[in-house]
């Protein structure tokens, strides 16, 4: 058996089989094309040879290491070029990895670990990127004009040491952000199931047993859950499972379909590994359209089985929260929940509009109850402070808060706006802690969480609550709320820099929220950046023509010591009195 040290370079296609799925003639024209006019005349160029190709994937050997990687740097930089005024679905990108590596001689064909790394490496790379080994990097980056930057020790599959890889740096690009660390416990992220029904009005049915789904996952201890907003993201998109893993930083994801028709209904689900794609886990569930909770049950239960196998089935609660007895009722809390997120006046409106006849249907419906509480405490505090809008949040909040003893959600609700309304933040911080502990997975209670320990001027949790949030929803439309405590938490501890920084990044997931808007003039002011204050506050009063420092003093959210100061800055930004 002969061996020999060479340099292999992996290079495989990002999302060949939604490619494929959308246009497969024209796929497979476009990947062979690019294989004779650009991958075999480069490799060719650089001394290099292909001896494996595996339908979207090639192997090649090199026998230098520097040949290796000014291959791979010229395959992207062609691949660019080629995609230049393609549409989106029509690019064909690749990742590639290289190592540097003994490899066994037979034939024409190469084997053992120097090939199994470089494949390995490939699956760690960006689209459009390149992934090397340590070894690689450390023979070229004194011969190379190209960056490298270290991605750590990564654990891949059937190699038992971890590999050190780096990342390469084109043209003085900006690093590539780092991708998250997965936990040390099971993670997963649910995608958004595609809805086989044939009816596009029934997509909301879909989205919703999805969230379901994700709210039951979350309550179970030692799982770790990406909240379902994140996930929303990849909605309608052909997606690399990959690619997802790498982004939301978890292990696992689970995707599926569902088929409603008549009475009805069949959902399918498969799980697959991240790291390389693998399905770990497929299965199939149908009924009555009636007994959709216990389909999601036992879904979520064969889920947590192929996930973590020592889990026993008696150590996973699956308390359910309180649904209600008719579908008709969840179709209209389902129909809400995008106007009570959108959190503007309109929205509001349409949300109570859904949830008013929800309740006449299910007078119990606790999480209905939740949600309207929070349109109604939005209504008061930006619509005219109506003592009737703020007398129904109170209500709708002490009954989510009273009647949800199973479900986290709705006691999250119900705390933050009591917070909001009437400064109860004991009993508040309280019932929020309690939600935490049924569901130590929910991005919308730690986001909550954190405006109402900011609010109580409790800066230690309000900043750890609010990272937890960020952190278990990375892409969460929501995370406003986090970024806005963060950036309160700086303003009143004497960091206007870093509260002028939160408040953007909170206006990039909710440019309509006028109090970011008025936060980020006041802190500009703050520290003398007048004409970024100036520019902040024309946006706000673009926004919202009528609003006046009086009325966002009047909405009462922090005791006068604080906002004194803040609202001086506003004066000094312009914004009117």
């Amino acid at each position: 058996m002969e061996r020999k040290l060479a340099a292999i370079l992996a290079a495989d296609v990002v999302g060949y089989s939604a490619l494929m799925e959308r246009d497969e003639a024209g796929t497979f024209d476009r990947l062979k094309a690019g294989r004779k006019e650009l991958f075999e005349p480069e490799i060719a160029r650089r001394h290099g040879r292909v001896f494996k190709v595996m339908g979207d994937g090639m192997l090649a050997e090199f026998g230098s290491v520097v040949d290796a990687v000014e291959c791979a740097v010229g395959l992207q930089r062609g691949l660019a070029e080629r995609n230049q005024g393609l549409p989106e679905a029509e690019r064909i990108e690749v990742r590639i990895g290289v190592n540097l590596g003994e490899v066994i001689v037979d034939g024409d064909d190469r084997y053992g670990e120097g090939v199994n790394v470089a494949a390995r490496l490939e699956q760690l790379a960006e689209p459009g990127g390149i992934c090397v080994s340590g070894k690689v990097a450390q023979e070229v980056e004194k011969k190379l004009a190209f960056g490298f930057e270290s991605m750590g020790e990564q654990l891949v599959k059937n190699i038992a040491d971890p590999v050190h890889a780096f990342r390469v740096v084109l043209d003085g690009a900006a690093p590539a952000a780092r991708p998250l660390a997965v936990p040390d416990r099971p993670s997963l992220a649910v995608l958004p199931f595609t809805n086989m029904s044939g009816d596009p009005e029934q997509d909301y049915f879909a989205d919703g047993l999805v969230e379901d789904l994700i709210t039951s996952l979350s309550k179970i201890p030692g799982i770790f859950v990406i909240a379902r907003n994140s996930t929303f993201a990849y909605k309608d998109k052909a997606v690399d499972i990959r690619q997802v893993a790498k982004e939301l930083g978890v292990r696992y994801v689970l995707e599926g379909s569902v088929r409603k028709a008549a009475n009805r209904l069949r959902i399918t689900g498969q799980l697959v590994q991240g790291t390389d794609a693998t399905h770990v886990w497929a299965d199939k569930f149908e009924g009555a359209l009636e007994d959709v909770f216990e389909l999601q049950d036992r879904m979520s239960e064969s889920i947590v089985g192929a996930i973590e196998p020592t889990i026993r089935r008696a150590e996973i609660e699956r308390a359910r929260r309180k649904r209600p007895d008719r579908l008709d009722a969840y179709d209209l809390y389902l129909r809400a929940l995008p106007h009570v997120y959108a959190n503007t006046p309109a929205d509001n409106d349409a949300a109570l509009a859904l949830l008013k006849k929800a309740l006449a249907l299910d007078p119990r419906y606790t999480a209905a109850h939740g949600h309207a509480a929070w349109s109604y405490e939005q209504r008061f505090l930006r619509g005219g402070f109506r003592p009737e809008d703020r007398a129904a949040a109170l209500e709708h909040a002490t009954f989510a808060i009273a009647t949800g003893v199973d479900d986290p959600q709705a006691l999250s609700i119900g705390a933050f706006v009591r917070a909001n309304i009437s400064h109860e933040y004991d009993a508040a911080i309280s019932v929020l802690d309690r939600a935490l502990r049924m569901n130590p997975n929910s991005a919308l209670a730690f986001g909550f969480s954190a405006l109402v320990n900011m609010f109580a001027e409790r800066y230690e949790p309000a900043t750890d609550h609010a990272q937890k949030a960020l952190r278990l929803s990375p892409f969460d439309p929501l995370n406003y709320h986090p970024y806005l405590a963060l950036a309160w938490v700086s303003m009143f501890t004497g960091r206007p820099t870093e509260a002028a920084e939160y408040a953007n990044l909170a206006l990039q997931s909710n440019p309509g929220f006028t109090i970011l808007h008025a936060t980020l003039a006041a802190t500009y002011a703050r520290i003398d950046r007048m004409d970024a204050a100036r520019a902040a506050a024309e946006r706000l009063l673009a926004l919202a023509p009528g609003w006046t420092i009086e009325g966002f003093v009047r909405m009462d959210l922090v005791r006068p010591e604080l906002m004194e100061p803040f609202a001086a800055d506003m004066r000094k930004a312009g914004l009117p009195a």
